[in-house]
């Protein structure tokens, strides 16, 4: 394991002038229609192709970057973490059945187990009342101390974070496989990629980020000159999510690192599906804070069953006073619960719900079987159980008939199973539960009496060597028309639905006929077609000519309508996780603003003082110079 990082950042001309430089050759390329093999640049004595040009700048540049632009991270401090034995390879856990998160037998209880092979995890207490309070007292005590840390301190914990998972990877996929019953690539693309995306991004942005962010201050033309106005971003004190099972590696982790780096202390509530792995998570971000030096119990794990007339801890959490910010990811049903109960503390939420994401291929598209296989993964990785994956493939009539085709022919050679073990090879793994086999098979039953073509699957699949696991078959419904309820009902399933547009204006139309607006896919080779349908796009993501790749990209995430309000992630993730501390203060030392004689109390003259009034708004907003000195000198005149 690597001690030390550096971090590269541009804070040089130097750097800003070479990269003006290339970008000004690369653009004299483009524009010219030059290509790197064949157009040449000739010097005083040697004669270079454009490509070698280029190559050289490059290569430069970076060595530039790498000269001045240096700055120095904290040490990675290394640690370990004793695996669960379920995290181990091949290991033989005895199996379940019937497979359920409730024991009838031990009321009170979570239990825990692998939906893809119905091997049981464990039991886990449900959290009271008491429970949850002494869990949010002990983080804020730990977040007295923790909002005092310098950000490279908090730093030093999200590198030494980064450098565990980066040498775990295999571990904490297991983990993540075992409890939710995806694959093993599907938790490294979906759990291991983006968690690594997001918390480099913070270690790369985020100090730059919570600078204090300097303000142009009044218009005013009398305070303008002395008055300078600033934003400070200060920790909350107490912050806390609850988030979906779908993903429970990131969805875990993700708003932990947010949280803490902005100074705060962490609080997530999982899903009783997930209970088994998050608290390994948990112990994994506790353990990089004790390492540095810092109170672990900043970070806490809270799990119980749902709200019921004799279990209120659910409610109890999302109203606890103590909460300064919310992040909730999951259902609107959920939703309606979860704010209802954090109105009473009028505490602040973040709602990420669910998607009904528009993948638009448009006519000018040239590949269609490199598409296709964008379509297969974002629609059959975790078993369609992603609030970002693929929920309507909108085509425009040029390329429906082709797609279909080419879809209909890759999907029946789909392999279910588990790999979590490496026995097999397969494609997609098992749902989170069965209890909603049942609406699926409605929503294509309602679709097919309807007219919709169902190509293949269809139902839920009992698989050969795993009898306990949730499966259900990768779908493909063709023909698919927006009256139909599977066009309007996010299905969060191995369902790949296609629908087929007249033209763009159609695509668009179509993609905003559902009552969601989360994300969606614009693909086209025509890029001012593609530009001008995303804008139409009722949505809060979208991705030109690729896939989910503005939560990559740490945009600011959410969505509109049905999916929810309100961002995290990014820029805007961090600064909705601080105090915005408004500050003014005197730009120079010896000006600060008094009251007037005439405006001091008791008042001597109110005609005076109405009129010293009047000449120095009209003179503070005025445009005309003379109007403004006849305003001065009304000033000079009504000053005592």
């Amino acid at each position: 394991m690597n001690s030390t990082s550096d971090q590269v950042v541009l804070n040089s001309s130097v750097l800003q002038q070479l990269n003006a430089t290339i970008q000004a050759y690369l653009s004299d390329i483009v524009s010219t229609g030059q290509t790197f093999n064949s157009s040449q640049i000739v010097g005083e004595n040697v004669t270079y192709t454009s490509g070698t040009v280029v190559v050289g700048l490059i290569t430069i540049y970076f060595v530039c970057r790498w000269v001045f632009g240096k700055r120095s991270l904290p040490s990675a401090v290394p640690f370990k973490l004793d695996l669960p034995d379920a995290a181990q390879k091949h290991w033989k856990g005895k199996r379940m059945f019937p497979c359920s998160v409730y024991n009838p037998e031990q009321p009170g209880m979570i239990q825990s187990y692998c939906p893809a092979t119905g091997q049981f995890l464990g039991s886990f207490k449900s959290m009271t009342v008491t429970d949850i309070d002494e869990s949010i007292s002990s983080a804020e005590r730990a977040q007295v101390q923790w909002s005092k840390t310098s950000l490279k301190e908090r730093l030093q914990v999200l590198v030494s974070l980064k450098h565990f998972i980066l040498d775990n990877q295999e571990a904490i996929a297991r983990v993540a496989c075992r409890d939710s019953g995806k694959t093993m690539l599907d938790a490294s693309m979906g759990e291991i990629l983006v968690t690594l995306e997001k918390i480099q991004w913070i270690i790369e942005h985020g100090e730059d980020v919570l600078k204090p962010s300097t303000r142009p201050g009044p218009t005013n033309f009398f305070m303008k000159w002395y008055k300078g106005a600033e934003v400070r971003y200060e920790p909350l004190g107490v912050v806390g999510a609850l988030v979906s099972w779908n993903y429970p590696f990131h969805n875990l982790l993700g708003p932990i690192v947010a949280s803490i780096f902005t100074g705060n202390a962490a609080i997530v509530k999982c899903s009783e599906q997930v209970v088994w792995s998050s608290k390994f998570f948990t112990l994994l971000v506790q353990e990089s804070l004790k390492v540095c030096g810092h109170d672990p119990n900043l970070v806490q794990l809270c799990y119980c069953l749902p709200p019921s007339e004799n279990d209120e801890a659910a409610n109890h959490f999302t109203s606890h006073p103590a909460f300064k910010h919310l992040t909730f990811i999951g259902s609107k049903p959920v939703a309606h619960h979860v704010l209802r109960a954090a109105a009473k503390s009028l505490t602040p939420v973040v709602v990420e719900l669910g998607g009904k994401d528009a993948f638009i291929v448009l006519d000018s598209v040239k590949d269609l079987n490199a598409l296709s296989s964008i379509i297969m993964r974002g629609t059959f990785q975790s078993a369609g159980q992603n609030c970002i994956g693929i929920e309507r493939v909108i085509v425009s009539s040029k390329n429906y008939d082709k797609l279909v085709s080419i879809l209909n022919d890759r999907l029946g050679k789909l392999r279910l199973g588990s790999d979590i073990d490496n026995l097999e090879d397969v494609d997609m793994g098992a749902m989170i539960s069965d209890n909603r086999f049942g609406e699926l098979e409605h929503l294509i039953s309602d679709a097919l009496s309807k007219g919709a073509k169902l190509l293949h699957g269809g139902s839920r699949f009992n698989h050969p060597n795993y009898p306990q696991g949730h499966f259900f078959q990768p779908t493909l419904l063709v023909d698919v028309t927006e009256d139909m309820d599977i066009a309007q009902n996010e299905v969060f399933g191995p369902i790949l639905t296609v629908m087929k547009a007249k033209d763009t204006a159609d695509c668009v139309r179509l993609a905003n006929s559902a009552p969601f607006g989360l994300g969606g896919s614009i693909f086209g080779a025509d890029f001012d077609e593609c530009n001008r349908a995303a804008n139409s796009l009722v949505t809060g993501n979208v991705a030109i000519n690729d896939f989910a790749t503005f939560y990559v990209c740490q945009l600011p995430f959410g969505g509109l309508n049905g999916s929810g309000y309100g961002k995290f992630g990014g820029e805007e993730g961090l600064l909705g996780l601080c105090n915005a501390k408004s500050v003014c203060y005197d730009k120079l030392p010896f000006i600060s603003t008094q009251i007037p004689k005439p405006l001091d109390y008791p008042i001597k003259s109110n005609t005076k003082a109405w009129e010293f009034v009047k000449a120095f708004i009209t003179g503070a907003y005025a445009v005309s110079t003379w109007q403004r000195i006849k305003c001065l000198i009304s000033l000079a005149k009504n000053a005592n």
